[in-house]
């Protein structure tokens, strides 16, 4: 054929080596490669499970997450299924009733490790934030922070917790208002602030003696995961259950569910001003059944004009 020719070609035998593999058989995945060898210290694999309720696992679909600069694969994380769901609200609302028993200050102490272990991962996962995000080194530094703030915030906080002490109208009486834990906080947060925001909430929810369950941003979900495994050694190490801080990764499904759920007592969601108000009705419509609070942070598309 015109313009055509084969090529003479020589081939070099070389013994394989220990540990040898065709290049075809590298990971594709940025997790295996020895550039993104630290993903590793935040106990990232390449298949990740996405639910936590005191252990690990997850029956849903398989997400695979993106780098957004560079559109490459960066590792895999199995979501909840609505099974998975159920199962981690009713251990979550179980670890509820041991948490709230245990003194508020001490629960300050066990935030207060919270935050001590996010600093010494706040460069790793600040990294992390970067790479499946998309925000600079600096500003996914600058969120992980925000949490620790929160939780040095609330660890005085929770030596704070009282109520007014008001005169009664019957003499030798007093009025002595206290304050008790909601119960089970449901948080959903965007991709955009992948960490912040959860730290808000749950920071101050868990001195107050509430359970947490999470759902974060399907394309943020290495994030989720990296976050609840700090979190979930320092439950283990004071021998807390880890469900008080439950994690649940998913979509609209997940969602949906928490939304019309009623054991979900309160329920903190931040997104887009749209899914906001769809979420605010689904929890409006079982305030005749339920006693339940939404917290709504919602914001609209931002616009550029010249």
């Amino acid at each position: 054929m015109l313009g055509w020719r084969r090529a003479a070609t020589s081939v070099l035998l070389l013994p394989r080596l220990a540990g040898w593999r065709p290049a075809a058989a590298m990971s594709s995945l940025l997790v295996g490669q020895p550039q993104y060898a630290w993903l590793r210290e935040l106990g990232l694999q390449e298949d990740n499970p996405g639910v936590y309720n005191g252990r690990w696992g997850g029956g849903g679909q398989v997400v695979t997450t993106y780098c957004p600069a560079n559109n490459e694969p960066i590792a895999r994380v199995r979501q909840a299924s609505l099974e998975d769901y159920e199962e981690t609200v009713r251990k979550a609302k179980e670890a509820w009733k041991v948490w709230a028993d245990i003194p508020a200050p001490k629960r300050g102490e066990i935030v207060r490790q919270i935050g001590d272990a996010l600093r010494q991962k706040i460069k790793v996962l600040g990294s992390l934030v970067s790479l499946e995000m998309g925000k600079i080194y600096v500003e996914g530094v600058g969120e992980v922070q925000e949490y620790v703030d929160v939780c040095d915030y609330a660890v005085g906080l929770s030596r704070m917790i009282g109520g007014p002490v008001l005169p009664s109208e019957r003499s030798g009486h007093a009025l002595i208002e206290q304050w008790n834990p909601v119960g089970l906080v449901g948080i959903i947060t965007a991709f955009n602030f992948p960490v912040a925001v959860y730290g808000w909430n749950s920071a101050i929810a868990m001195i107050c003696g509430n359970a947490c369950l999470w759902k974060g941003a399907p394309t943020t979900s290495l994030t989720s995961v990296a976050v609840t495994k700090i979190i979930a050694k320092v439950l283990e190490d004071n021998k807390i259950p880890g469900a008080v801080c439950s994690l649940v990764c998913g979509g609209a499904d997940i969602g949906t569910a928490m939304a019309r759920d009623g054991r979900m007592d309160l329920l903190s969601f931040t997104g887009s001003t749209e899914v906001g108000k769809q979420v605010a009705l689904m929890v409006q419509e079982r305030f005749g059944e339920w006693e339940s609070f939404i917290f709504l942070f919602v914001v609209g598309k931002g616009r550029v004009t010249s």
